[in-house]
């Protein structure tokens, strides 16, 4: 079983930084593709960015230049940096892996629980 544990999230002022982790523990090969996804309330969850296993990274538009995908494959960890926060990216903050928990067996696909990010104005 694996299981995906998300940290960091928080309220802070809007032009505030929060830093997101995501370490992923049990029965672990390999952690390959990873993402962040939000959800704020009322709207459908959204990708935020994502990095691959060989840490090509991708950021959608809305964050870019702010918010930075990076990864530990030693500690199977995906943080999410966020600099200049605005109130609009308020939202429970998901994380998702792409697992392969033996060789040849995976990847298997895993969420997180969520994590709230509050900014105020």
């Amino acid at each position: 079983q694996v299981q995906l544990v998300e940290s960091g999230g928080g309220l802070v002022q809007a032009g505030g930084s929060l830093r997101l982790s995501c370490t992923a523990s049990g029965s672990i090969f390999s952690m390959n593709f990873a993402a962040w996804y939000r959800q704020a309330p009322g709207k459908q969850r959204e990708l935020v960015a994502h990095i691959t296993d060989g840490g090509n990274t991708y950021h959608v538009d809305s964050v870019k230049g702010r918010f930075t995908i990076s990864r530990d494959n030693a500690k199977n960890t995906v943080y999410l940096q966020m600099n200049s926060l605005k109130p609009e990216d308020t939202a429970v903050y998901y994380c998702n892996a792409h697992v392969q928990v033996l060789p040849g067996r995976g990847p298997y696909s895993y969420w997180g629980q969520g994590t709230q990010v509050t900014v105020s104005s």
